[in-house]
């Protein structure tokens, strides 16, 4: 016995100390790689900004994993828009840097992101300052990017993805009826597709009509774009859109004026090194440029909210898969601490979702409201703000989107799964009742809702419905467009709108850029331009701060089911989260599925 204990105890203290070994070597390389990571801050003359295009772009980040730095896997770490623009921008005015080398084409965000990083990128031009882009292979969205480099140029053996935009939705109902589960769908609008792939095989005449619409919107501003940039017409793009020009030989994108050059890394190296008449091309990073950039120091502050991820009323319990999240609850508590800061002078919601809980929703809409009593507020819409994201968005002072922002989705639905087949025929099972009045027991297991349950539930879709127009109606109204429910009905149904074709319907007031809904949030409040700062809400995490939340709340299971199913996660999280989640959703599609 006592071998036992002295073994015991001996086993517990040597895992006791390697655990406390790693904690210590992990904190000193960390010390260790953040120095590195932040020394040598001053820019050189010469310089050439790399920015480099793989990973995944956010609206923002944490500071740069020095770990993921250490082991070269930057080609998966998230990039944030903000810092990007911020180190373009500082770029710009910096006289030791002479141009901007985008590296790679791999980068992957959804087309507002990349139109808004592009017209930096255009806006950087205006300096007399050089972009010069290489990749072996240009995703679309990357070749649209770089199309406004002043050379273009790719490996020997490389390709540009230019093949026009698809939309493929998932479908899951044979899945379903396979498992023995039907969705019990509640809905309020013709268009209102989220719920399809849990019901059908194939798209409603519907969605395939303004699936058509926003897709072809999208496609004719990113060919025009491109036709400008590279001297080519929109009918040549389009022919070579339709003949599978990404297999085409590299040597035919010089003739066909896509690329300027065919050319290896180490050539490419050269050709930087003539530009900035330097024996060694001195790059900064997207980091080390941002720095340069110090926040301007006033009592005044226009105060930039970002909200981006599924609107839900509680935090996710799994922090893997699940960073990008607006909680109801959190949202209104931050909108309630900027109303009550006396520094801060307006507010910009810069919005990037796709909706979610239409509970959640309505309470960030009253916060807002409560906000606008006080200071300006002033929305800028990224990539979506769509559905929850448009309920969040509409009773603001002013509204900016992008062209090629997906916005809109005025609907609502519920759905709740009836797994009966799967517990009574498949595993066996059966249900009995003993109940004092009728809807006791609503929604029971072992069986689908009753006619006055599903009318009950209808009605409960309808009046949410009623409110979201409504909400709709009096903000548009509030900012000069004169919008009845009838009105707001007829462009709601659950459709869903470009950002152009939001402004000629009234939804969105100007499309513009975030640096231009800062610039307007501060002329509501009575700001001059050299008057206030800007203020970025809610502070991004250090990375050791989001590895230790990781950490703590990692699920292995969970982790393994995302990398698993990939795409297919989101959707089918939804139907086995359904008891968990509102009953009342303002979503669009999970996936626009553009390609």
């Amino acid at each position: 016995m006592k071998d036992f204990v002295k073994y015991t105890l001996a086993t517990m203290c040597g895992i006791f100390l390697i655990h406390l070994f790693a904690f210590v070597l992990f904190m000193v390389m960390g010390s260790a790689l953040s120095f590195i990571g932040s020394s040598g801050s001053d820019i050189k003359e010469h310089s050439v900004l790399r920015i480099n295009m793989a990973g995944t772009l956010q609206e923002q980040s944490s500071p740069a994993d020095p770990f993921t730095t250490l082991v070269g896997g930057e080609n998966f770490e998230t990039q944030g828009l903000s810092q990007i623009v911020k180190a373009i921008q500082a770029a710009k005015t910096d006289d030791n840097i002479e141009g901007i080398f985008l590296d790679g084409g791999s980068l992957s965000g959804d087309v507002a992101s990349m139109q808004y990083l592009r017209k930096q990128l255009a806006d950087f031009k205006t300096s007399g300052k050089w972009i010069y882009a290489y990749a072996e292979q240009y995703g679309q969205s990357n070749y649209y990017v770089a199309s406004v480099a002043d050379s273009i140029v790719i490996n020997p053996l490389g390709m540009i993805d230019w093949r026009g935009i698809s939309s493929q939705p998932i479908f899951f109902t044979g899945l379903l009826e396979k498992l023995g589960v039907k969705m019990q769908v509640f809905k309020v609008g013709t268009y209102k597709s989220a719920v399809e792939p849990y019901i059908l095989t194939k798209m409603s005449d519907a969605n395939r009509e303004q699936v058509s619409s926003f897709i072809g919107d999208i496609w004719s501003v990113l060919a025009a774009d491109v036709s400008k940039s590279r001297k080519v017409s929109v009918e040549q793009l389009n022919t070579y859109a339709d003949s599978y020009v990404t297999f085409a030989e590299t040597k035919d994108y010089v003739k066909m004026r896509l690329a300027d050059r065919l050319a290896y890394i180490d050539e490419v190296r050269t050709s930087l090194s003539k530009l900035t008449d330097e024996d060694q091309v001195r790059f900064v990073s997207v980091s080390q440029m941002a720095a340069q950039q110090k926040p301007k120091s006033s009592s005044k502050q226009v105060a930039v909210y970002v909200a981006e991820g599924s609107i839900v009323d509680q935090a996710s319990s799994s922090k893997f898969g699940s960073e990008s999240e607006i909680v109801g609850s959190t949202v209104v508590s931050d909108l309630d601490a900027l109303a009550n800061d006396d520094d801060v002078k307006a507010v910009v919601l810069r919005i990037n979702s796709g909706g979610g809980s239409a509970y959640a929703s309505e309470q960030m809409w009253r916060a807002i409201q409560l906000l606008k009593e006080k200071k300006p507020v002033v929305v800028s819409m990224s990539g979506m703000a769509a559905s929850g994201g448009y309920y969040m968005s509409c009773g603001a002072n002013y509204i900016f989107a992008e062209p090629t922002t997906i916005t809109g989705s005025i609907g609502i639905f519920a759905m709740i799964p009836d797994a009966s087949q799967l517990l009574n025929e498949k595993l066996g099972l059966s249900f009995d009742v003993v109940k004092t009045n009728a809807s006791s027991d609503f929604a029971a297991m072992g069986r689908p809702f009753n006619a006055e349950e599903s009318e009950a539930m209808q009605a409960y879709v309808n009046r949410g419905y009623r409110l979201f127009i409504s909400r709709v109606a009096a903000g548009r109204t509030a900012a000069g467009f004169k919008m009845t429910l009838d009105d707001v009905d007829k462009i709601g149904q659950g459709r869903v709108w470009t950002g152009q074709q939001a402004l000629k319907l009234g939804l969105v007031d100007q499309l513009g850029s975030l640096d231009m809904a800062i610039e307007k949030a501060a002329e509501l409040a009575k700001m001059k331009k050299d008057d206030y700062a800007i203020a970025q809400y809610p502070a991004p995490k250090e990375w050791i701060e989001k590895l230790m939340e990781t950490a703590q709340g990692d699920d292995y299971l969970e982790r393994k089911l995302q990398t698993t199913l990939g795409e297919y996660y989101e959707p089918l999280r939804f139907i086995r989260d359904a008891d968990r989640n509102s009953m009342l959703q303002a979503r669009m599609f999970f996936l626009p599925n553009i390609r």
